[in-house]
C-alpha cells in the first residue's frame, strides 16, 4: 500500500514538473525566438531555407540600433510618462481605496462596480473623444496628456485592487495605533501601508507596465520624434516594402529591460511587505 501511494505521489510530482517545464516553455519561446531573430543578420533572415540558430551572430545590430533610431530618446519619454503615470495613480488611488475600505457608504457595492466596469472601455474604442478632448485642452504632442491619460486607464484598477487589500486588513491595528498617539495619517504610513505593501507593488507593476506597452494613444497624440515612447518609436524599422527585423527586436529587448529591473527591484517587497508593520 506505501509503494503505491509513493508511485503514486512520483507520477503526480512528475506531471506537475513536465507541466510546469511546458508551460515555462510556452511563455519563454517568444522572447527567445525574438532574441535569436535580432543577433541574425538582414540577409539571412530572409535567406531560404530558414535557420532556427543564427549561423553568425551578430551582436553589432545590439550597436547599430541605436545609430538607426534615435532610442535613448524613445526610453526617456517612456520612462517619463510611464513613472508619472505610476506616481499620479498611486496619489489618487491610495486615499479613494482606503475610504472605500474603512467608511461605509450608501451604493458603495454599487460605486465598486462602477469603477471595475470602466475597464471594458478600450482606448481604441475611445480614440477619436479622446483626440478631440485633447485637442479641446490644447495638449496635443505632450506628455501631460500622455500621463494624464495612462494614468486615467490604470486608476480604476488600482482602486478596486487597493480597496481589497485595506479591507482584508484588521481595523483593530490601526485602532491600536491610534491609542498608542497617532493620527490617521500615521497609522495609515507607520501600519496600514506596510501591510498593504503587496498591493502596493501590484498596482506599481501593473500601472508602469500598462503606461510602458501603450501604443494606440501615443501613435495618435504624440507627432514630434523627440517625443515619441519606446513602442510608437521602433516601428520606423516597419516600412511598406522592408521590415528590419534585427533592428526591430534588438530594439524590443533592449524596451524590456526597464520592466526587468523594476521586477528585480521590489521582487523583495512581495514578500516581505506580508509581515511589515503587523508587530509593534
Amino acid at each position: 500500500m506505501s509503494s503505491i501511494k509513493t508511485k503514486g505521489f512520483s507520477i503526480k510530482k512528475v506531471s506537475t514538473i513536465l507541466g510546469a517545464y511546458f508551460i515555462a516553455w510556452f511563455f519563454l519561446y517568444p522572447y527567445i525566438n525574438m532574441f535569436l531573430t535580432s543577433v541574425k543578420s538582414h540577409d539571412e533572415l530572409f535567406a531560404t531555407p530558414t535557420t532556427h540558430f543564427p549561423q553568425v551572430w551578430q551582436w553589432s545590430n545590439y550597436i547599430d540600433v541605436w545609430e538607426k533610431a534615435p532610442i535613448a530618446g524613445y526610453l526617456k519619454s517612456s520612462l517619463i510618462v510611464s513613472i508619472s503615470a505610476t506616481v499620479l495613480v498611486l496619489i489618487v488611488s491610495l486615499p479613494a481605496a482606503y475610504f472605500i475600505a474603512r467608511y461605509r457608504f450608501k451604493m458603495r457595492g454599487a460605486f465598486l462596480l462602477l469603477v471595475l466596469a470602466t475597464q471594458m472601455f478600450s482606448p481604441t474604442a475611445l480614440i477619436i473623444g479622446i483626440f478631440r478632448e485633447v485637442d479641446f485642452f490644447n495638449l496635443l504632442d505632450s506628455y501631460l496628456a500622455l500621463i494624464i491619460l495612462n494614468a486615467g486607464f490604470n486608476l480604476a484598477f488600482s482602486i478596486w485592487l487597493l480597496s481589497g487589500f485595506f479591507s482584508s486588513i484588521p481595523v483593530e491595528i490601526e485602532e491600536a495605533a491610534l491609542i498608542d498617539g497617532c493620527s490617521r495619517i500615521q497609522a495609515l504610513r507607520r501600519v496600514t501601508l506596510p501591510i498593504a505593501l503587496p498591493g502596493l507593488v501590484t498596482a506599481v507593476i501593473f500601472t508602469f507596465v500598462a503606461a510602458w506597452n501603450e501604443f494606440t494613444i501615443a501613435l495618435t497624440i504624440i507627432s514630434s520624434v523627440e517625443k515619441k515612447p519606446i513602442p510608437v518609436g521602433i516601428t520606423q524599422f516597419i516600412g511598406q516594402y522592408d521590415i528590419a527585423w534585427e533592428y526591430l527586436f534588438s530594439a524590443t529587448m533592449i524596451a524590456i529591460v526597464p520592466v526587468v529591473i523594476l521586477f528585480i527591484m521590489i521582487e523583495k517587497y512581495l514578500v516581505g511587505g506580508l509581515t511589515a508593520g503587523s508587530v509593534k
